[in-house]
């Protein structure tokens, strides 16, 4: 249960300033005001008609779901180390689900909702099974499990095979399964991409992936939240950032049944190279890119021939 603590306004907006103040100092660029009220939404639980109304009531009492202190401390945590904020409260907004995370899983993106759109899109257009599919499908480098839970949310007759390396990620894809009530229908293994699956070699009806795609040389250019808070081994792809992704173009081909669906992300510049790999390969077919919503080439989406 949250412990609520409310404190008069006038408090609450002199802590408001000096959290305003320690951005000032750090004079970072990534930050807003907005990054703020987005931290005291999730983290101290003030909703936005408080933040609102606090302005101009001195004696407006302002709710939060931990004390003072705590604030404090979360707020220099995501300032001065640069913690993620779903790390400081343990969880990821995605799709329509609350997911949780801790350090150590990758957090589910934004981007990433567009796959399992794109996947129902392929569905809906016909180009496999008819109907609502059915059958095993995959889910490699399952990560918090989004993916699986958001596909087998919309796909209720399909049974998800969800993989990953981390028994840290693995364990909490099966909290946030149970939580969504799809425990029953996503099984779990532990393991490199397909090595768990072997007892599936061509009984897959579709493969969907986020993997590590980003170069090794870039890891230490990305955001401080990311390089240095977030697992590398869920982001380092390698030289090129395709390591792993050629290893789901060429064992794909064993596991997945004719006519099977091939869905990976990549990152921005990876597709069309990808889009040759999958031809080169000699199994695929109907090999297409597709973006996501800020028109980035983001997926590649492909078909097992028979």
């Amino acid at each position: 249960m949250v412990n609520i603590n409310s404190i008069p306004a006038v408090d609450f907006y002199r802590w408001r300033f000096w959290a305003e103040e320690l951005l000032n100092q750090e004079q970072s660029g990534d930050f807003t005001i907005a990054e703020l009220d987005k931290f005291l939404q999730y983290a101290g639980g003030v909703d936005r008609l408080s933040l609102r109304l606090g302005l101009r009531q001195d004696n407006y009492p302002i709710q939060l779901s931990c004390d003072l202190p705590q604030l404090t401390r979360l707020w220099q945590q995501r300032v001065k180390e640069r913690v993620p904020l779903q790390y400081l409260v343990g969880w990821a907004g995605w799709r329509q689900f609350t997911l949780q995370v801790t350090p150590g899983v990758l957090i589910p993106r934004p981007e990433t909702e567009v796959l399992v759109d794109w996947v129902q899109e392929e569905i809906r257009k016909g180009k496999h099974d008819q109907g609502s599919p059915t059958g095993n499908w995959a889910d490699l480098g399952t990560g918090s499990g989004a993916i699986a839970i958001g596909l087998c949310t919309i796909f209720p007759n399909i049974t998800l095979h969800a993989v990953d390396c981390s028994e840290i990620a693995l364990a909490m894809a099966k909290v946030n399964a149970q939580q969504n009530r799809l425990d029953h229908r996503i099984q779990f293994y532990h393991g490199e991409w397909f090595e768990p699956l072997h007892h599936l070699q061509g009984n897959l009806q579709g493969m969907v992936s986020n993997p590590p795609y980003i170069p090794t040389h870039q890891l230490s250019r990305l955001q401080p939240e990311v390089a240095n808070h977030e697992p590398w081994v869920a982001l380092d792809g390698g030289s090129d950032g395709l390591d792993c992704i050629r290893i789901l173009v060429k064992q794909g081909t064993h596991y997945l049944c004719p006519g099977g669906l091939w869905v990976v992300e990549c990152m921005a510049g990876q597709a069309l190279t990808i889009a040759q790999l999958l031809h080169h390969q000699g199994d695929y077919g109907h090999i297409h890119i597709t973006k996501d919503w800020e028109g980035i080439e983001r997926f590649v989406i492909a078909q097992r021939q028979c």
